[in-house]
């Protein structure tokens, strides 16, 4: 899952690149959702919501890019992801390693790399109950 689409990056490249996976492109903006959905090619599922309102565990990747500050997008990506998958976040010069690992421990999941611009979130289990919070909390009142 691509979460917080926007216009398409890396959503639609990656759908591309594997045509025999199903992804899935996460956008709150209607007008980016319908550009999306003329974009995207057939292997390519366009949903108009918020991370916080997707049921949970059940994507082997969550992708997040430009969509917050790190510890706020591994919180609106975790719940996202099924244990044993992943949340991977472009970090750029911003990257919070350490609030990042203690939003993930809240979320059953572990920071397992972070290479350059990048960080790597594996899902230990399953989330834990009371997540995912509410629509603007983790923008509000962060986790770390």
């Amino acid at each position: 899952m691509d979460v917080g689409s926007g216009g398409g990056a890396p959503g639609i490249p990656l759908a591309l690149a594997l045509p025999d996976r199903e992804v899935t492109l996460l956008e709150a903006t209607g007008r980016k959702c319908d550009f999306l959905r003329r974009a995207a090619p057939a292997n390519a599922t366009v949903v108009h919501g918020r991370a916080e309102e997707q049921p949970t565990d059940r994507f082997g990747v969550a992708l997040a890019k430009a969509l917050a500050k790190p510890p706020t997008a591994a919180e609106w990506c975790l719940p996202l992801v099924a244990p044993g998958g992943a949340a991977i976040l472009w970090s750029g010069p911003t990257a919070e390693p350490d609030r990042v690992a203690r939003v993930a421990e809240r979320l059953a999941a572990e920071l397992v790399d972070s290479p350059a611009g990048f960080l790597v979130l594996e899902k230990r289990g399953p989330t834990p109950p009371g997540f995912p919070r509410r629509a603007g909390m983790a923008r509000k009142r962060p986790l770390a």
